[in-house]
């Protein structure tokens, strides 16, 4: 095996996402960033590759440039795969782009600035058969895993209730107004769609609980809200969910939550007890069953009582820190697998999953029919 020759998109200077996306990369020695068009700002690109050790010849102008470059060149050198780290609406073209050159995606959520340029990514991606990665990054933790795993092997019963919730405080005041790169494209309807919070953390919500039960949810109603004045877009929410066999739900997100960092939460229950897991504390997982204790599971390479989903995305050894980057990192490896299996002809093996185009695409019609419910006042179909 060779190492996979990545290119970026985006996450020059100034880009928080970038080098997170560039550590998860890196952490299992699987890619070699060897190319990347990091900004619109070529100055900025030319810089961010410096300090990256990249050949300044494959330093390119524009992301067109670059897609266009590499796949002319010998496949000894060229990039294997492109990662997209840009804001919402300079997701598509890119993605779009590379996939018809050939070249593997790993892009980051929400997946598109529309649902319409989501459907077309499904289209192409199920067309050339090729690789797509979506950094919904919470699936990468080992409990999140477990989670899923415990519920599918009937655990806790047949599912009735789930509730998800991700707070953020880190926008409680108007501070694009004071330039900051993060919130001023995040709050812009023209660079984020027609989401705030929603599109930003409530497609992480939807997707968890998706991924957690297995179970898709079908019909929403919403109301979102804009806090702080001045705001574009609405920085708040609360969501009715109905999953597939009447599981009902409930799902809130907000970034004016004073003080809080960044608490993703869910909650599941079925009828013979419940898990619960939480960002916070990411190395635990409590299943609470019915008439016991609360059992306490944590995650470790040592873990006898873990099942091969979990272990497979386990880390460091029981008791010691695991958390974003190597969740993220679980991801990125995950992918590569997948990438490799694709060049051999070989299927991919459940334990090293990863969220796909279809679950990127689910994220979009989330965000349509929570903005879509709030304004009509009524129940959404998804």
């Amino acid at each position: 095996m060779e190492k996979l020759k990545l290119g970026m998109i985006g996450g020059g200077d100034g880009s928080f996402i970038g080098a997170i996306h560039r550590n998860a990369a890196y952490l299992d020695n699987y890619y070699e960033l060897v190319c990347g068009s990091f900004s619109r700002d070529f100055n900025n690109s030319l810089e961010t590759g410096k300090k990256l050790f990249l050949n300044p010849k494959r330093i390119y102008k524009s992301y067109e440039d670059m897609i266009d470059q590499e796949s002319k060149l010998d496949s000894s050198i060229r990039m294997d795969v492109v990662s997209i780290v840009t804001p919402n609406h300079v997701h598509f073209d890119p993605a779009f782009k590379a996939l018809n050159k050939g070249f593997p995606v790993i892009i980051d959520k929400p997946m598109t600035y529309d649902s319409n340029e989501a459907l077309k990514l499904v289209k192409v991606v199920n067309e050339t058969g090729l690789p797509f990665a979506v950094t919904h990054t919470y699936t990468g933790y080992p409990m999140v895993k477990e989670a899923k795993q415990l519920i599918q092997s009937g655990k806790i019963g047949k599912l009735r209730k789930v509730a998800v919730e991700y707070p953020q405080g880190w926008l409680t005041s108007n501070l694009e107004s004071t330039k900051n790169k993060q919130a001023s494209w995040r709050t812009d309807p023209k660079k984020s769609g027609i989401a705030g919070s929603m599109g930003d953390i409530g497609t992480h919500a939807a997707n968890m609980v998706e991924y957690v039960t297995g179970k898709k949810i079908i019909k929403l109603f919403s109301k979102v809200n804009t806090v702080v004045d001045g705001r574009k877009l609405e920085d708040d929410g609360n969501v009715l969910i109905t999953l597939e066999n009447n599981i009902e739900g409930n799902l809130m997100t907000s970034q004016i939550a004073t003080g809080e960092e960044n608490d993703l939460k869910i909650r599941v229950w079925g009828e013979n007890g419940g898990i619960e897991w939480k960002h916070s504390s990411p190395n635990t997982l409590l299943l609470k069953l019915n008439g016991s204790p609360n059992q306490i599971y944590r995650s470790g390479v040592d873990n006898s009582y873990l099942s091969n989903f979990s272990l497979a995305n386990c880390r460091t050894p029981s008791g010691h820190p695991e958390g974003f980057i190597e969740a993220f990192a679980n991801i990125y490896r995950n992918f590569a697998f997948s990438i490799m299996n694709h060049k051999n002809n070989k299927k991919d093996r459940y334990e090293y999953d990863y969220p796909t185009v279809n679950d990127g695409y689910r994220g979009m019609k989330f965000i349509d029919a929570v903005i879509e419910s709030s304004k009509k006042k009524k129940w959404i179909n998804l």
